[in-house]
């Protein structure tokens, strides 16, 4: 997760005899697909005129950063293959499923169709939607404050224990990119980085709408790429939440955590784009500041980390 972007991350097994005689996932962006390093991993590829290969994904049809997944299948002679969900993207669209047929190949679609396009969900969302898959984070008080009224300092504040943190960090590593507000930026200074887990640090994007942030902040230093909307950018005035998802695409930009403020992660709820949310609600108390964002949803799952909660949300 977080290395194959814009690509899926695909999962290929291939199948002799009912043993795994090869498997691959596809390769940080550039690299080899799936299938390709499936195959690969074969030691003995006459086998392969006799196996299955199952894949969560179409094989691709057409020519990339490499060439098509569904030739080299053709290629080997592989007689079976069973494909998960087919890839919805214009450049393959069932084109890579009728390439294995028009081979001779006996190709199965939809073995654990949800659960595939569950496992795909980023993929889905960005080239379907047309924008990112939106994943809401926040950490709040017991008594439901994300930041203290006041604040002597420009470092965050936490609210939840070191444990939840270092989780927030792994996240990272498993997203294109992370979003954050101009206030963020100034109160906080964060760096946004995935320092406390080994992973590649998401692409950071800052909104400053008139480009009056500091460049002596920590998000812009040498540790990741940030990408700055200001009003040259998107309209603020209208559909914010929207606009930012428009430009996030045409960026290529497949997820994005929002750890924005309140009000930046209030314009998502309201205009109803985003996918996932991430809430944890630490022991302490702050009896007034920002309140936290607010929206009717029940959480899918609810956990406890040493002595935080943490509440998974799905939009339906």
């Amino acid at each position: 997760m977080g290395t194959t972007a814009p690509n899926p991350m695909v999962g290929c097994v291939i199948v002799h005899e009912n043993i795994i005689i090869g498997e691959g996932f596809t390769s940080p962006f550039g690299g080899n697909h799936a299938e390709v390093n499936a195959i690969q991993s074969v030691t003995n590829k006459k086998l392969l005129k006799k196996a299955t290969l199952y894949v969560t994904l179409e094989p691709c049809s057409h020519f990339g950063k490499t060439p098509p997944c569904a030739d080299l299948i053709v290629e080997y002679q592989i007689p079976k293959v069973v494909i998960g969900t087919i890839d919805t993207h214009s450049k393959v669209a069932g084109k890579g499923i009728e390439r294995l047929k028009n081979a001779g190949c006996d190709v199965t679609v939809g073995v654990l169709e949800n659960e595939c396009r569950k496992h795909h969900k980023r993929f889905f969302t960005f080239h379907n939607k047309k924008r990112p898959y939106i994943i809401l984070k926040w950490a709040q008080s017991s008594d439901g404050f994300i930041s203290p009224k006041s604040k002597t300092e420009n470092k965050p504040l936490w609210i939840t224990n070191s444990a939840s943190r270092q989780l927030v960090h792994k996240w990272r590593t498993e997203e294109h990119a992370i979003l954050i507000g101009t206030n963020t930026a100034v109160d906080d200074n964060p760096s946004l980085t995935s320092r406390n887990w080994k992973g590649h640090n998401p692409i950071r994007i800052v909104l400053d709408r008139t480009n009056r942030l500091s460049k002596d902040l920590s998000v812009f230093n040498d540790e990741a790429q940030t990408i700055i909307i200001s009003e040259k950018e998107i309209d603020f005035e209208n559909n914010v939440a929207a606009n930012i998802c428009s430009y996030l695409f045409k960026q290529d930009i497949q997820s994005v955590i929002i750890e924005g403020g309140a009000r930046t992660l209030q314009s998502f709820i309201d205009a109803n784009l985003w996918d996932e949310a991430r809430v944890f609600t630490g022991p302490t108390t702050m009896k007034a500041g920002t309140i936290a964002p607010n929206f009717n949803q029940k959480p899918i799952s609810s956990s406890n980390i040493l002595d935080d909660t943490l509440n998974v949300y799905l939009n339906d």
